[in-house]
Formats: C-alpha cells, structure tokens, sequence
C-alpha cells in the first residue's frame, strides 16, 4: 500500500560518493546536448498518462527517481503531490513493473541497502539495487524486470536532466522530466551539489536563449511514441508549458 506523506517519514542523510558515471556522461552531453531534452515534461509524475503509456507507447514499466520526484528529498514518505501519480502508475503496471532507481538509496552508498529496505516498505514498491550511478545501472535495471526485452519498453521519470532523463534518452527509453516537488523550506535537505547542478541544467535547457531552443530542436524520438499529436501523454494540455514558466520564474528569483 502508498503510505501518505509525513513529517516524520525521515530518513538518515547518507554521504553520497562522486557520481563518476554522470561526469564521464557529460562528454557525451557536450557531443550530443539533445540527450538532456525529454520527450515530456511536466510539473510533477501526477500529471502523466500511464493508461496511454502503456496502451500506446508500448511501455511495459515505469522507473521513478526519488528524491524530489516521489518525496521530499531524503524523506521515505510518498509527497502528496506524487500520490495520484504513483497510484496511477501502479493501476497501469502492477507492482512488479514501477520502481524507484536513486542515486542514494540502493546504491554503494546505502550500508546494507537500509534505506533501499525502509523506502520499500513506506512505498511499497521495489527500489532498484545499483553499483553504477545514473545514467548508469541499466544492466541492474533490465534484470529487474522480467517482461521488458529492451530499454525502449521502459519509461524514466524524475527531476533531474544531466541524470535521469540522460539515463533514459542513452538507451532509448522514453523520458519524462518533473519538476523539484519541494520549493524553500520543504526543500532545506537538498544535497547542495545537486541543487545548484539542477539549476544550472534546467536554465540550459528551458531558458530563453538560442542554446536551448538548438537543444528542443533536436529532441531525440522513441521508438514507439508516435509524439504528442497522436499520443498525448500529459493529463494536463498546459502542463509542459505550466512547468516551463515555473522553471523560469524560479529562475528570475534566484537571480
């Protein structure tokens, strides 16, 4: 069962270790910038269309980020604006076919896999073990899921460009990026490094410059979305654009 967000949902921060893989990525990020671009984007998980990810993507199971896509970050409760997300995909797929790949939890950098073991059972869905960081882990990723034949069978979701959306645009699954679920104090335990690396990526992609239009430009496809005039997958029409002037409001604050 979904547990509902709590305050005392808290786990311990753990130290998270140089994230290798990500920057030996970003090498081919500056080869190939339009990897960071996702197929969707949206304000949060809550506003996708499983049902049409499934019924008309060929989708066969769904990978969430955690930290700021599914909870408040190192927190093991659900965020009330995840839950109709969460439990929509889970109508969709089943428990066996959506689970949580982080960078922390399930990691090297998880002790006994303790926090991996409690946001299981606060979630109720699995948390994918992994000795390489986003974007890699793939061969974990495949082994977890017994019907998927292919990463283009498979949906990421979470927060994160230079991560989880490179990730999944490496090896032909189809993205979609979330905004940050938490803003100002909610969002206090942040790791800093990744706060800042978000800035930064959001402001390339989704800020107003001949750069990130390049970027959208040339927008990797999938292999079995058709796009979204003949497959729609935001429950919301303006919700990429909802989520593109959030991102750009934050922006002008932070300036």
């Amino acid at each position: 069962p979904i547990v509902p967000f709590c305050s005392g949902g808290k786990i311990d921060k753990m130290v998270q270790s140089v994230n290798v893989k990500a920057l030996l990525s970003l090498t081919s990020v500056v080869r190939r910038p339009y990897l960071m671009a996702p197929h969707v984007a949206v304000p949060s998980v809550s506003d996708v269309n499983y049902q049409a990810l499934r019924d008309h993507c060929n989708i066969r199971a769904v990978i969430f980020d955690k930290d700021n896509t599914l909870t408040a970050p190192y927190e093991n409760s659900l965020h009330p604006k995840a839950r109709t997300g969460l439990q929509s995909a889970l109508d969709a797929f089943g428990t066996d076919n959506v689970a949580i790949l982080s960078n922390s939890a399930g990691t090297d950098d998880d002790p006994g896999y303790e926090d991996a073991d409690t946001i299981e059972d606060s979630l109720g869905i699995a948390v994918i073990r992994h000795h390489e960081k986003k974007p890699g882990g793939l061969r974990e990723v495949l082994d977890h899921f017994e019907n998927v034949e292919e990463p283009s069978q498979l949906c990421m979701v979470g927060d994160r460009l230079l991560t989880d959306v490179v990730f999944g645009n490496l090896h032909g699954m189809l993205t979609v990026h979330t905004l940050p679920l938490c803003e100002g104090q909610e969002n206090k335990k942040d790791n800093k490094v990744a706060r800042v690396v978000r800035t930064v990526e959001n402001k390339m992609l989704y800020g107003d410059w001949w750069g990130g239009r390049l970027i959208w430009k040339y927008k990797l496809g999938h292999k079995f979305w058709k796009g979204d005039d003949e497959c729609p997958l935001v429950l919301k029409e303006d919700s990429m654009e909802l989520g593109v002037l959030k991102i750009a409001e934050e922006k002008k604050e932070e300036l």
